[in-house]
C-alpha cells in the first residue's frame, strides 16, 4: 500500500490516477487546505495533517502502507518570503513529523517532492543533479534542508529516498477531469488560458529586457503526468533499496513570450499582454538536464512539445 501524502493536490491527484492504473494500492493523506475531494474521488482518503503523528500512524497500520510519497508542501515562493514561519513550520516542521511516524511504524521508503528552487539562480544551464545548491527563497530552502534530512536519515536509520527536482509542472491529465486548480493561481500556462479564456483581463509579462533571444524568461516545462510516471519509477526504483536524486524537466527551455503565442495558437484566441518591470529573484533561464533520470530509470517524457501540453491545460479549462 502506497500512502500519498498531499495526493488531493494538483500533481499529487494525477500520480494516484497514474498508480491506480498502474495496479498499485493507495490511500490519499491530504488536510484539504490546498487539494481538492473532487480530484481523488476513485480513491481512498483520509483528511488530516501529517504533522499530526498519531494520525499518521494509525494510517500506516491500518493500510499496511509500505511506501510514502511525500507531495505535502506549501509551495508558493512569494508567500514563502513574506511568511517564513509558516513554510519552516509546515514544510519541515511537517516533514519531520511524518518522518518520525514512518519510523515508529518501519516504513522506510520515501519518494519526496523536491524542486528545481534548490538550485536558485543556475550557474550552467541545462541544471545538472550535481550543480550548486543555493536556493533564492524560502519555499527552495525548506526542501533543500528536507533532502538533507533525508540523507541523514538514511545514514542513520536505513531509510531510503527518491528526491525528484521538478522543473515548471504544467497541463493536465487527457480525460479533462483533473487540472490544475490553485487558488490563488501563480503559474504562467493557466494565467495565460485564464485570460484567453475572458476570466482575466489581460497577462502581465515580468521583464523584457532579459539575455534570452525574446528578451523574456525561460522556462522548462514538463506535462504532470510526465511527472506522476517518474514517481512511479521511484517507487520501483526504491525497491532496489537505494537512494538517489534526481532532476525532472523536459530538457527544452520556452519563454514567456513562446508560452503565450503557442496558447494563441492552441485555443484560437488573442490574448492580452501587458509589458512590466522585472519580479525581484526570478532567474533568467531554468532548463532541465534530465540525463540522469532517463539513464538510471530508463524514464522518457512523453509530453515534449509546448503545444501538446497547453491543448490538456486548455481542455481541462474548457470542461465547465
Amino acid at each position: 500500500m502506497i500512502l500519498v501524502t498531499g495526493g488531493a493536490g494538483y500533481i499529487g491527484s494525477h500520480t494516484v490516477r497514474r498508480l491506480i492504473k498502474k495496479g498499485y494500492d493507495v490511500v490519499v493523506y491530504d488536510n484539504l487546505t490546498k487539494g481538492h475531494e473532487w480530484a481523488v474521488k476513485d480513491s481512498k482518503l483520509v483528511v488530516g495533517d501529517i504533522s499530526d503523528h498519531d494520525r499518521v500512524c494509525n494510517v500506516i497500520k491500518k493500510y499496511g502502507v509500505d511506501s510514502v510519497i511525500h507531495f505535502a508542501a506549501y509551495s508558493l515562493v512569494g508567500e514563502s518570503m513574506e511568511d517564513p514561519q509558516m513554510y519552516y513550520i509546515n514544510n519541515v516542521g511537517g516533514t519531520m513529523s511524518l518522518l518520525k511516524a514512518m519510523m515508529d511504524c518501519g516504513v522506510k521508503k520515501i519518494v519526496f517532492s523536491s524542486t528545481a528552487a534548490v538550485y536558485g539562480e543556475p550557474e550552467e544551464v541545462p541544471i545538472k543533479e550535481e550543480s550548486r545548491l543555493n536556493p533564492t527563497n524560502v519555499y527552495g530552502r525548506t526542501k533543500l534542508i528536507i533532502e538533507n534530512i533525508l540523507k541523514d536519515y538514511d545514514m542513520a536509520y536505513g531509510l531510503k529516498y527518491v528526491s525528484l527536482r521538478y522543473f515548471n509542472a504544467a497541463g493536465a491529465d487527457d480525460a479533462g477531469d483533473i487540472g490544475e486548480d490553485h487558488y490563488p493561481e501563480t503559474h504562467l500556462i493557466p494565467l495565460v488560458l485564464k485570460t484567453a479564456k475572458g476570466e482575466r483581463k489581460d497577462i502581465k509579462i515580468y521583464g523584457t529586457d532579459y539575455s534570452t533571444p525574446d528578451g523574456t524568461c525561460i522556462r522548462d516545462y514538463i506535462h504532470v503526468n510526465d511527472l506522476a510516471d517518474a514517481h512511479i519509477l521511484a517507487l520501483e526504483y526504491l525497491r532496489e533499496n537505494r537512494s538517489n536524486v534526481f532532476n525532472l524537466g523536459n530538457g527544452s527551455g520556452f519563454s514567456v513570450k513562446e508560452v503565450i503565442d503557442t496558447a494563441e495558437k492552441v485555443t484560437s484566441r488573442n490574448i492580452k499582454r501587458i509589458e512590466t518591470e522585472r519580479r525581484p529573484g526570478d532567474p533568467v533561464v531554468l532548463i532541465a538536464d534530465s540525463e540522469k533520470i532517463k539513464k538510471v530509470l530508463g524514464w522518457k517524457p512523453q509530453y515534449t512539445e509546448l503545444d501538446k501540453i497547453i491543448e490538456t491545460a486548455w481542455r481541462w479549462e474548457m470542461k465547465d
